[in-house]
């Protein structure tokens, strides 16, 4: 591709999350996408042949943050118990970033034809990677699966997102979580 394809696409999938962000997905056309971006309709097009394709790109980087906030829960000092609170934390702070995002990511988990399912991997694989560190300590439940912890705190987060709680009230319901989980 060549260097100024190479930067309007990076600046369409900039404009996309911006506007995915502030707007949500059902609410942003490609239209809109173009017109933002400064391009044509047919060099979006070109770049993304669906509002789907576009939504992945635009959440690359976030795919990266939600992998790095993993690995730093998990290299935390404390007790598996610490470590994995440090990891809900940030999995809650995640979800409710977005009003309505938390029930709708959390719902669509499992969907692969939901426009969300790009998130939902990523959540489930950072989920994973989670359980696989404490499980191979002997921390966790040998029942417990990435799909299970996706449910439990996205729960727990779209009640916060949508109730008059704040983000900190997610403590008490997640050290709950954490202890239904953990071994022992």
């Amino acid at each position: 591709m060549r260097a100024d394809a190479v930067r309007n696409r990076e600046r369409i999938a900039d404009i996309a999350r911006k506007l995915f962000r502030e707007k949500g997905f059902d609410a942003v056309s490609m239209d809109e996408v173009a017109k933002s971006a400064g391009v044509g309709v047919g060099t979006l097009y070109r770049h993304f042949p669906t509002k789907e394709a576009l939504y992945d790109a635009a959440i690359q980087a976030w795919v990266e943050t939600v992998t790095a906030a993993a690995d730093t829960a998990l290299a935390g000092d404390g007790t598996p118990r610490d470590r994995l609170l440090a990891w809900f934390e940030s999995y809650v702070e995640f979800l409710t970033r977005h009003k309505g995002a938390a029930w709708r990511i959390t719902s669509a988990l499992g969907d692969e034809g939901s426009p969300f399912a790009a998130k939902c991997r990523t959540y489930l694989n950072a989920n994973q990677r989670v359980i696989d560190a404490l499980a191979g300590e002997g921390a966790l439940r040998g029942d417990v699966d990435a799909m299970q912890l996706c449910r439990l705190v996205g729960g727990v987060a779209a009640v916060v997102d949508n109730s008059e709680l704040e983000p900190a009230a997610a403590n008490a319901m997640l050290a709950v979580v954490a202890d239904g989980v953990l071994a022992g």
